[in-house]
């Protein structure tokens, strides 16, 4: 496999070189028979120390690479793998990090307190790096980095969903609170637009009363005028009945003189 040096990405964590796994060319070379050419003699066979001290090595590549996966990728239908470096830190290493973390700090502006995802993600990445280097040096301890590290990144999780609920109920709360407000001011601004409007029907109501009372007293000496008319025409006819009455009974009287003077002449 081909390798190319790259500059460095930014990033923490110590990778090793690009490596070249595979070509996509466009059409697939045919091999005829005849033309394949003999197998080279394998490697000779190493001894047994060398061979222990390979399977150690491959085992804690084999850890990394669970740890850190390799980045892969595709570059002129070419597939690219970095995997994370198994080179063991030295003490200068351990300084070295600590510097760079400190100068990406500053570069990237990151804020010294509060939530900072820049700062996060330079810390995680640091992290990182203290885990690969612990790994190299003892893998059961770097496991158990791992999990302390996947504990914290669960636990952040955790606390990053209570915040977007939080913020979310909040949200809901401010709506429904302005919505409440709103009601409120659209229940005053009808409220005052009634009052108003039984303002302005109590005034016509009172002008109505008035002309109403203005009715009533104009009837009333109507009533008092007719009442009056009427006492005056039963008074003329009582006297009137009375004088005929009176008539009446002087003729009566008359005329019964009249007749028994007639039947004592007989």
């Amino acid at each position: 496999m081909a390798e190319r040096i790259v500059p460095s990405e930014n990033c923490l964590v110590k990778y090793d070189n690009p490596v070249l796994v595979s070509k996509h060319p466009e059409k697939k070379l045919q091999i005829k028979a005849g033309q394949l050419s003999p197998r080279p003699p394998g490697p000779p066979a190493r001894p047994k120390s060398e061979a222990l001290t390979a399977d150690a090595r491959r085992e804690t590549e084999e850890i990394l690479n669970s740890i850190l996966p390799p980045k892969e990728w595709e570059e002129e239908n070419q597939l690219w793998r970095q995997q994370v470096s198994s080179t063991p830190a030295t003490r200068l290493d351990v300084i070295n990090l600590q510097e760079q973390l400190d100068m990406r700090l500053q570069q990237r502006q990151a804020r010294e307190t509060g939530i900072c995802p820049v700062r996060r993600e330079l810390y995680t990445q640091c992290f990182d790096e203290l885990i690969r280097q612990v790994t190299i040096n003892c893998a059961e301890r770097g496991l158990l980095l791992l999990r302390v590290r996947d504990e914290i990144r669960m636990t952040i999780a955790a606390y990053q969903t209570l915040y977007e609920s939080s913020i979310a109920f909040g949200m809901r709360k401010a709506l429904m609170a302005k919505a409440s407000v709103f009601g409120k001011v659209s229940f005053t601004l009808q409220a005052e637009q009634g009052k108003a409007d039984l303002e302005e029907n109590v005034g016509l109501l009172r002008t109505e009363k008035t002309d109403l009372e203005k009715q009533v007293v104009e009837l009333r000496a109507r009533a008092d005028q007719v009442e009056r008319r009427a006492n005056e025409l039963r008074s003329a006819e009582e006297k009137k009945h009375a004088e005929e009455i009176q008539f009446l009974k002087k003729t009566n009287t008359q005329l019964k003189a009249q007749l028994d003077g007639i039947i004592s002449k007989k």
